[in-house]
């Protein structure tokens, strides 16, 4: 009688918790639903904010390239705050504004989402209905229901093409957002000095980027459909998860929301301790992919000459050893893919599904305060309906943590396009990364490294004490000094590897100035003709004019017939008819021979007429006599000559001469070109004898021997 006059007082006391608990539980309920909200947006944010990939210490010293300073090594591809810099710079180039087209696609977008959203927690209620009439054998509200199932199929499937469709011409306005900026820096630039000419400076004066068309055009499409995707791989889940929560809630309670959310919390932890770096590994795997394809066009670059050594086997090994570096680093990949997804299935799928069922089964095994009993109908509509939102909303976090991985993945792409980017950028300031000579680390040669020179615009051509040095800090001539004036042609000689081609990387605005002052006319007043030159994708009309079309030839007052007689002064007009007309289109580096190619050359240099024109062995294929018809006509135009040639047959058209020994010296003065010719045919003569001499010198010893047996 005492235990049971104890337990009394105290089951009254539960009583009255239980009834304080059931008076205030809707209030209970709004708190515990909205730190439900506040928990997961926090959780989002947090997992997504970024966390510091360098010490605190050492902030600002990461450099532009994405390597840190003191260490050298690249920091590490991860969703940290080094990523979220690089992607808020490139999300203001995709998203100019907040009236762009891509702004109004993302509201059309986030529009859709919400949209879809709602249809789906309209189908999760008419689905336990649907089976509750079923349970309840109701044949008109089940052939109701079935019929509102058809009829919300028609916006459903409506809303998921408009999905895609947006999602993909996002993509597609980011690419070409992207592309246009970095094509602008690429190829817009026209200035000379280091503003300009960036294509040329990324593969020549830098090592930091060895495949820059696989970045333009492989990569930026890849980040631009991450970017895309992204958006509704993470704001569609997060709303999802919200939503279907908050319905859950409604319908079994908060209180079950709250031990599910703790399970779900846990394992998410676990599973994202356990998840590799797929952003490491995108980053890595498109700058495999682009060593491969660097590889195969070399082939196809220098075929000929791969041919002439039958190097077929030794390119193959080189195209191989890529290759293999690829496919190990996927197959790694691929492997650890593999058991991540196990993980992740097992996880998102089994145990959270488990929670679920439990969660759904509250409302059934257990009496909830406040809620009334029902009947086997309405208790399987709650069923159905509580089990098609957990599958939701355990989809829709299981996305979440995919997101994650998405977003590791976006890090990867966002790395090469920022480096990509920031090399550019750098390249433009005249900032460049490349491995140096041994000799450069000397004090002397440091030092010039060090400097810079003036770069003067002028109608005439100086250099005062200026070095010149190649971009691997090779220094060719420590002071260079010469002068031409209008008129005067220059003619360039020495061995090879001596400076000649340098000049005129310097002259052309390519190659920056290291010391003294440049005097020079600005880079459009040169033209260029290589020993092998560039001959574009276009007509044969454009061969002649490049880099003019059409309307600009039109403009400047140029027929088709004056380009025929322009060509008749190299001797091809018959090329015109022979190809099938002006208008005709061919891959012309191979359709045309080397002459012919070194003949058009000509003909570009007769159609633009520009002050100066930079001869590099610019008529080693052509006959003398073509030769010197075209050198005679260049004068006649006004045209001042700046040669690199063995030829002796072109001193006579040269009054000035720089001659570089190869040992960091020269000489510069007027070119005496038949006494120079004199000279020339002078030491020929002497070599010709020197060549007998051995000869002499043993037929010498021949009649020595014979008159010596004779005498005997």
């Amino acid at each position: 009688m005492a235990v049971l006059s104890t337990l009394r007082p105290k089951k009254a006391h539960v009583a009255q918790l239980v009834n304080a608990y059931t008076t205030r539980r809707p209030l209970i309920q709004r708190f515990l639903t909205a730190t439900f909200i506040v928990y997961v947006l926090g959780t989002t944010y947090r997992g997504l904010s970024a966390k510091p990939s360098v010490p605190a210490s050492r902030k600002g010293k990461a450099r532009a390239d994405g390597k840190e300073g003191e260490t050298g090594k690249p920091p590490r591809v991860a969703v940290d705050a080094v990523f979220y810099e690089r992607l808020s710079k490139i999300l203001r180039i995709v998203i100019p504004s907040l009236r762009s087209k891509e702004a109004l696609l993302l509201v059309m977008h986030s529009s859709l989402l919400i949209f879809r959203t709602a249809i789906s927690l309209y189908v999760a209620a008419l689905d336990g209905k649907i089976v509750a009439s079923l349970v309840r054998a109701q044949t008109l509200p089940f052939l109701f229901n079935i019929l509102r199932w058809l009829l919300v199929a028609i916006p459903a499937t409506w809303t998921n093409s408009w999905l895609s469709y947006v999602q993909n011409k996002l993509a597609i306005a980011y690419r070409t957002r992207l592309t246009e900026e970095v094509l602008k820096q690429y190829l817009g630039e026209e200035q000379e000095g280091p503003e300009g000419k960036v294509y040329y400076k990324l593969s020549n004066l830098d090592d930091r980027i060895k495949n820059p068309d696989q970045m333009i055009t492989n990569d930026i499409q890849k980040f631009s459909n991450h970017l895309a995707a992204i958006y509704a791989n993470l704001a569609k889940p997060v709303l999802d998860v919200i939503l279907y929560n908050y319905q859950l809630s409604q319908n079994v309670g908060a209180e079950g929301l709250v031990l599910l959310t703790i399970f779900v919390q846990l394992s998410a932890t676990l599973l994202r301790k356990l998840t590799p770096p797929f952003g490491v590994y995108a980053a890595l795997s498109a700058q495999l992919s682009g060593a491969v394809r660097h590889t195969h066009s070399r082939i196809s670059e220098f075929a000929e000459e791969i041919a002439f050594f039958g190097g077929e086997e030794t390119e193959k090994l080189l195209v191989e050893r890529e290759y293999a570096g690829l496919i190990k680093h996927e197959n790694r990949v691929l492997s650890r893919r593999w058991w991540h997804g196990c993980i992740e299935e097992g996880i998102v799928k089994w145990l959270w599904g488990s929670f679920g069922l439990v969660l759904c089964g509250i409302p059934v095994f257990f009496h909830i305060p406040g809620v009334h009993s029902v009947d086997l109908g309405s208790r399987t509509e709650g069923f159905v309906t509580n089990r098609r939102l957990l599958l939701s909303a355990s989809d829709a976090f299981g996305r979440v943590m995919y997101s994650y991985k998405d977003l590791a993945e976006l890090a990867g792409y966002t790395a090469r396009v920022s480096m990509l980017l920031d090399t550019m950028a750098d390249t433009k300031k005249g900032k460049f990364e490349k491995a140096l000579v041994s000799s450069a680390s000397t004090e002397e040669n440091a030092k010039i490294l060090k400097g810079r020179g003036q770069v003067i615009e002028s109608e005439d051509i100086r250099f005062e004490n200026v070095p010149i040095v190649t971009p691997n800090g090779d220094i060719l001539v420590k002071a260079l000094s010469f002068y031409v004036k209008p008129g005067q042609h220059l003619l360039i000689v020495g061995p090879n590897g001596c400076g000649k081609s340098s000049l005129f990387r310097i002259l052309g605005g390519l190659w920056p100035v290291y010391g003294g002052t440049v005097y020079k006319p600005p880079a459009d007043h040169f033209i260029l003709i290589p020993q092998r030159p560039y001959l574009p994708i276009g007509t044969l009309r454009d061969q002649i004019i490049y880099p003019h079309n059409k309307s600009d030839m039109e403009a400047r007052g140029v027929s088709d017939g004056d380009l025929l007689r322009i060509l008749s002064l190299v001797q091809m007009e018959n090329v015109v008819e022979r190809e099938g007309g002006w208008d005709s289109a061919r891959e012309w580096r191979d359709a045309l021979s080397g002459g012919d190619k070194q003949k058009i050359a000509w003909a570009r240099l007769f159609y633009h007429i520009p002050k100066y024109a930079v001869l590099d062995e610019a008529t080693s294929l052509v006959p003398t006599e073509v030769e010197g018809m075209m050198m005679d006509h260049a004068t006649e135009l006004g045209i001042t000559l700046l040669t690199v040639s063995h030829r002796p047959s072109l001193w006579k058209y040269h009054s000035m001469i720089l001659h570089y020994d190869g040992q960091g010296g020269y000489v510069f003065t007027k070119l005496d070109a038949d006494k120079r010719l004199a000279l020339q045919e002078e030491k020929q003569a002497l070599e010709a004898k020197l060549l007998d001499v051995p000869k002499m010198k043993a037929r010498l010893a021949e009649l020595r021997a014979v008159a010596e047996e004779r005498e005997a």
